[in-house]
């Protein structure tokens, strides 16, 4: 078989995957589809022991509902159910879902909405679909066509996030400000030690603070960033700004978070230039 032939394999196998996972969605039929989604709530927290892994996340407790049966159940987080819980409180909301009628096969889930439709893998496949036709298009009508069909979908991409990011990180950083920092203190230091495939080791510690917000949240969370020295930071004292409305977020270095802002909004507006100069000169060399 030519190249030809193989991208136009292809676009027809992805294009077909496409088609079928927007036929199942439309149908209501998906895996995701049918899970139940309900918010449980944190009953207790635990400290995670010093020295273990951060794998497992903080120890918690939580209760809720299956909405089919009304039964009340109570769960923990352990032997890896869904994703890691990185912050906890006691009242706290933590998304969980389950097969209909399984709910002691629940999993935790930091955003029970996504692909609540069950779209993740179709919209994959409609993006190895536009990959391939931007690759048909260029071995059949030349490189500029591959310069376009970067560009734009790139340029259009930065154009929606840049001014959205921006919003976010400003909205984010009022809202750390917006309160008195709290003292907290680092109860634990986790070590993870790993190995590649070369045969060498790299170990890895995250701490884990506690802090107690203004409104009297007592707050266990992990904090990979943001503090000098990791690997000594047990007992250490620190001090915590946080989100009043979700005390998840938190920087131990509000100057940080202005630097973060500034380097992102630096980095998006080259990632623009980047992309409308790829469109530019893919349009001329069209033209020519």
């Amino acid at each position: 078989m030519s190249w030809h032939e193989y991208l136009v394999l292809w676009c027809a196998v992805f294009g077909t995957w496409a088609l079928l996972g927007y036929g199942l969605s439309l149908a209501g039929v998906t895996r995701a589809q049918r899970a139940v989604r309900v918010m449980g709530r944190i009953e207790r927290v635990r400290e995670p022991r010093h020295g273990s892994s951060q794998q497992d996340g903080i120890p918690v407790v939580v209760s809720f509902q299956d909405p089919s049966t009304g039964q009340e159940l109570t769960v923990t987080n352990d032997a890896g159910h869904g994703d890691r819980i990185t912050a906890a409180w006691t009242g706290r909301e933590i998304g969980i879902r389950y097969r209909r009628g399984r709910p002691h096969a629940y999993r935790f889930t930091t955003d029970l909405s996504a692909n609540r439709h069950g779209r993740a893998w179709p919209d994959f496949a409609v993006f190895l679909l536009y990959v391939g036709l931007v690759v048909l298009a260029a071995v059949d009508w030349g490189w500029p066509w591959a310069l376009l069909g970067f560009g734009v979908p790139w340029t259009a991409s930065v154009t929606f996030y840049l001014p959205q990011s921006a919003r976010e990180a400003s909205r984010r950083i009022d809202a750390l400000a917006s309160r008195p920092p709290v003292q907290g203190r680092v109860v634990a230091v986790l070590t993870d030690t790993s190995t590649d495939n070369e045969g060498s080791t790299s170990t890895g510690h995250t701490p884990v603070i506690t802090f107690t917000t203004h409104e009297g949240a007592a707050v266990t969370a992990y904090c990979p960033d943001g503090l000098p020295d990791p690997t000594n930071s047990f007992g250490r004292d620190i001090t915590v700004h946080y989100t009043p409305e979700n005390p998840a977020l938190f920087t131990l270095d509000l100057a940080s978070e202005h630097r973060s802002r500034t380097s992102e909004i630096v980095f998006s507006v080259l990632a623009l230039v980047i992309g409308a100069t790829t469109v530019a000169v893919g349009a001329v060399a069209v033209a020519l």
